[in-house]
């Protein structure tokens, strides 16, 4: 595979380019992974003998690509988590789905459950046993073809989050087999990336923020922009 693109790095932490179809760490599948190839990476351009500590901060789907950050010392990432669990950790993610939401701009809010057995998670009544409350907000950018170009901003990480809530108002993401199979053909790669990340930097506290931008293919393709706004805007 290509060598991975460098967003940034300093010595406390790494910002990358995520390819798709690629697990952020070592599955059951055995394939290579971005925690495995990354510290492979450093060992290899830094010289550095014996095993190389980098810290796993938080997790894209395997078909997602886009933006995401590492840890190259502890202190950073016990850091860097504290910034997930206290959702200071700025998570942006742009998608093509299906149809056009309900608004141009919305906030959702489901309970989601996930069935570890199929690895499938579903919207649920609020209160049923270990249901997790997920939130995100979608701002409509512009609209083709019978799909619509949407920006979304994480408020929660849950696992398959942004393709469950968005499915679940009538919008699946393009390409997503598990959760838009009934418009989705197969062999196409889903429309979802993590298009924009900040954070505190864990030793500086300097506010960081970065951008990636998806491939130019098809569904991207058809928008006359990606609309690189800032977060302000949602």
């Amino acid at each position: 595979m290509k060598p991975v693109h460098i967003l940034f790095e300093d010595n406390h932490v790494l910002v990358v380019e995520k390819p798709v179809n690629i697990p952020s760490q070592e599955d059951a599948t055995g394939d290579p992974d971005m925690l495995t190839i990354l510290k492979e990476d450093i060992k290899v351009r830094y010289n550095k003998p014996g095993n190389v500590y980098l810290g796993l901060v938080h997790r894209l789907d395997r078909p997602v690509g886009g933006a995401m950050v590492f840890a190259k010392t502890s202190k950073a990432a016990s850091r860097l988590s504290e910034t997930v669990r206290s959702r200071t950790l700025h998570k942006e993610y742009i998608a093509v789905v299906h149809g056009h939401p309900p608004t141009t701009h919305g906030k959702l809010v489901h309970h989601l459950l996930k069935d570890v057995r199929t690895n499938i998670v579903s919207v649920v009544p609020k209160g049923t046993r270990d249901a997790k409350e997920a939130i995100l907000e979608y701002h409509v950018l512009e609209q083709a073809d019978g799909m619509s170009l949407v920006r979304v901003v994480l408020h929660t990480g849950r696992p398959h989050q942004i393709r469950v809530q968005m499915n679940a108002i009538g919008c699946p993401l393009f390409g997503d087999q598990k959760y838009g199979a009934h418009v989705n053909k197969a062999g196409q790669q889903i429309a979802l990336w993590s298009f924009e990340l900040g954070f505190p930097h864990p030793v500086t506290k300097e506010s960081l923020l970065f951008h990636s931008l998806p491939p130019d293919m098809y569904p991207w393709n058809i928008w006359s922009e990606l609309h690189v706004q800032s977060k302000s805007d949602l």
